[in-house]
C-alpha cells in the first residue's frame, strides 16, 4: 500500500509534536499568577497539512493541502464543565491545495470535549466556499455548487498549556441542495494548535 506524501507529512507533524520538537514548554502551567488576566477574543491558532481526498479523484496522485484555522473564544461561559461543552467556539479557516486542485475557505462552530486532561475530541460544523469544479473532470471532484456544508472531527493531545497536536478528518458536501451528485470532498490530516 502506497502512502501519499501528504499523509506521510501529516504523520511526521504528529510524531514531531508528540516528541517535543514543536514546543519547549511541555509542563502545564498551574500557577494562578501565570494565568491570563485579560480576556481575549482569540482562543487558538492551528496549522497543518492534509491529504486531499485520498480515496477520490483529487487525491489519486497524492495531492496535499496547507491548512490554517483561527478559533475564537466562547461567546459566554457556563458555571459547570458539562454545560460548557455545549457552548461552541466560532472558527474561520482555509485549505490551500499545492497542486492547483480544490482550495477553500470556511467558517463555523467547534465543540471541544476533554476525554482526559490531556486528550480531547472535537467536532465542527459550518460552511465553505471553494474554487473547485461544479461538474466532474478527470482529476477533480464534482462539488455541485458553492457554498458547501463543512463538517470535521478531530482527536487531539495537549502537549502543554499552550501546544496541542491533532488528527483531523474534514468533509465538504452540498448536502443534496444543488446537485444529484453529492460525493463531496474528504481530507485527512494533522494539525498543530497554539492556545492563547
Amino acid at each position: 500500500m502506497r502512502i501519499s506524501p501528504a499523509i506521510g507529512m501529516s504523520l511526521l507533524i504528529l510524531v514531531a509534536g508528540s516528541t517535543g520538537v514543536l514546543g519547549s514548554d511541555f509542563k502545564r502551567q498551574t500557577s494562578s499568577s501565570q494565568a491570563q488576566t485579560q480576556p481575549s477574543i482569540l482562543s487558538e491558532f492551528r496549522f497543518g497539512l492534509s491529504a486531499q481526498d485520498p480515496w477520490g479523484p483529487e487525491g489519486r496522485d497524492g495531492s496535499a493541502n496547507l491548512t490554517g484555522e483561527i478559533l475564537f473564544a466562547k461567546p459566554f461561559t457556563a458555571s459547570d464543565l458539562f454545560t460548557s461543552y455545549f457552548i461552541p467556539r466560532p472558527h474561520v479557516g482555509g485549505s490551500l491545495n499545492f497542486d492547483g486542485r480544490t482550495s477553500f475557505a470556511y467558517a463555523g462552530l467547534s465543540w471541544t470535549i476533554d476525554v482526559t486532561p490531556d486528550i480531547f475530541v472535537e467536532g465542527s460544523f459550518g460552511g465553505a466556499v471553494h474554487n473547485g469544479k461544479d461538474h466532474p473532470m478527470a482529476d477533480r471532484q464534482e462539488l455541485g455548487c458553492s457554498p458547501l456544508f463543512r463538517e470535521s472531527g478531530s482527536v487531539g493531545v495537549r502537549l502543554s498549556a499552550n501546544w496541542s497536536v491533532m488528527a483531523t478528518v474534514e468533509h465538504l458536501s452540498n448536502g443534496g441542495t444543488c446537485s444529484d451528485e453529492n460525493r463531496g470532498l474528504t481530507n485527512v490530516g494533522a494539525r498543530v494548535g497554539y492556545s492563547f
